[in-house]
C-alpha cells in the first residue's frame, strides 16, 4: 500500500514538476496513520536510491560502450 502511494507521489511529481507533493501525501498519511507515514516515507527513499543508482550504472554502461567502439 505504502509502496504504490509512493509510486504514484513520484510519477505525479515527474509529471507535474510538484516537488511538494510527497511532502503533502505524507502529511495526510500521518493524519490518520503514522505507521502508513513512515512506510510512505521509507518507500520514497528506497525508490530515490534506486533511481539514481540506475542513472549511476547507465552512465557507466555508456561510458563503457562509447569507449569500446
Amino acid at each position: 500500500m505504502a509502496d504504490e502511494l509512493a509510486q504514484l507521489a513520484l510519477e505525479d511529481e515527474a509529471r507535474s514538476g510538484d516537488d511538494q507533493i510527497v511532502r503533502k501525501v505524507a502529511e495526510i498519511l500521518g493524519a490518520s496513520s503514522q505507521t502508513l507515514q513512515e512506510a510512505f516515507n521509507t518507500a520514497i527513499r528506497v525508490r530515490r536510491a534506486e533511481a539514481r543508482a540506475r542513472e549511476l550504472l547507465a552512465q557507466r554502461k555508456a561510458q563503457f560502450e562509447a569507449s569500446s567502439q
